[in-house]
């Protein structure tokens, strides 16, 4: 059906009525019997993309499906959402990302874009079927091994090479594994040696932005930065862009707002890869991300069954929810972004990285996904109020500014008054 959205501030910068036609597309005329949507005192904003989820299926089925990851998303204000690969079995065939794909048009509720493994069985050694992956239905166009770095140079400049006939991006999980190895869980530096807690230096993530960047060069090929954590690895960005150097790069809310002092209480809750960063680290980033250096803002939602979470902060699984708070946590780290480079961040340039046709605008005929947020809603998080499978929730008991009221997707409402209506 049809449907008005009426007395939107579109980017926050006019009032206006949007109109959606029985195809799911923006128009410029009020389509007949069309529904009505009232968006009096709201925001509208393009579909949210987001280039950096785990929603665990196959294989982790307890902590998150793709059903259950889309539900999230469509609540977070999403229309698009890019499924990493460290999967069980990894999503390094074809096939498998097919699976994934299909799954998520059954879902019904955003775009659910598999990511391609860059090696096989995220191993390192061997690429994955980067062509089959990006000539089938699901056209992948990003490949990553996330949750580990593709530490061998060489195989990097491989599978930088091999994308860059096909248009694909390689996303990084910048992390040395001989100077940051699989047991580093805390920022290296005072609180990491009082507490006990084995350090993850900045340098580790800083010199594979570095080698990177520099690969890219040589191949003339696209390197997408996942989770960028620390101000040295903004500088490398920004001399990389300054080059003319392929490179995007991405920060996660939790990057924006949290600081290493959380660890004092050893909550597992906080433990993520990379991990929380000093204050100093937090300024850079948003710094990067109001002047352009930082392309996107990127959930890394990263679900856990309890029996994962619930060890010693050593032992507890890496990750945090972030799908359904995004918008509001970016909104109160960073008050100065308005409302036009929120929907830069959040979807234009998350869809052009990945990309995405027909997500990241509100430009007539293209498909009416639209968000519309209330600007002066203050929301306590209640984790227990998520629709997620998990609750490893770092935003519970928090005020953040702005709410997520209506979700269009395709032209179909599927959140309204922050309530889901779909599947």
């Amino acid at each position: 059906m049809a449907l008005v959205i009426t007395g939107a501030s579109v980017l926050g910068e006019k009032t206006a009525d949007l109109y959606v036609d029985d195809a799911g597309r923006l128009v410029d005329e009020p389509p007949a019997g069309a529904q009505t949507l009232d968006a009096d005192g709201l925001v509208a904003l393009p579909g949210l993309v987001d280039l950096h989820t785990h929603l665990r299926e196959p294989g982790r089925e307890d902590a998150e499906t793709i059903l259950t990851g889309s539900r999230a998303a469509a609540i977070g204000g999403y229309a698009a959402v890019l499924a990493m690969a460290n999967t069980s079995p990894v999503t390094d065939t074809a096939e498998a990302a097919l699976r994934v794909f299909d799954l998520g048009r059954e879902a019904g509720l955003v775009d659910v874009q598999p990511v391609g493994a860059v090696t096989k069985g995220l191993a390192g050694a061997e690429l994955a079927e980067l062509g089959l992956m990006a000539r089938s239905r699901a056209r992948v166009r990003v490949f990553s091994d996330d949750g580990k770095c593709v530490h061998d140079a060489r195989v990097m400049r491989r599978a930088l090479e091999y994308v860059k006939a096909f248009g694909g991006v390689v996303s990084q999980h910048a992390q040395d594994p001989t100077l940051a190895g699989p047991t580093a869980c805390c920022h290296e530096g005072e609180i990491s040696g009082r507490l006990g807690l084995p350090g993850w230096p900045g340098i580790a993530e800083e010199v594979i932005v570095a080698r990177d960047v520099m690969l890219a060069r040589h191949t003339a090929s696209r390197v997408h930065i996942a989770h960028v954590s620390t101000a040295g690895s903004v500088e490398m960005v920004r001399w990389a862009k300054a080059q003319g150097i392929g490179v995007t790069a991405e920060v996660t809310p939790h990057h924006l707002l949290l600081t290493t002092d959380l660890l004092e209480g050893f909550d597992p809750t906080y433990k993520v890869n990379p991990p929380l960063r000093p204050a100093e680290d937090v300024e850079a980033l948003r710094a990067a991300l109001l002047d352009g250096t930082i392309d996107a803002v990127a959930t890394d939602h990263a679900p856990h069954a309890r029996h994962d979470k619930e060890h010693a902060f050593v032992d507890a699984a890496f990750g945090m929810l972030g799908l359904e708070t995004a918008l509001a946590v970016v909104r109160t780290a960073v008050p100065d972004l308005g409302w036009a480079d929120v929907a830069r961040v959040m979807s234009a340039n998350p869809a052009r990285i990945a990309g995405l046709a027909g997500h990241g605008s509100l430009d007539v005929g293209t498909p009416a996904h639209v968000v519309l947020v209330d600007p002066t809603a203050s929301v306590t998080v209640d984790r227990d109020a998520s629709v997620s499978l998990s609750r490893n929730n770092p935003w519970h008991g928090r005020s953040l500014t702005s709410r997520v009221v209506h979700t269009v997707y395709a032209g179909r409402v599927t959140v309204r008054d922050g309530v889901l209506v779909a599947p």
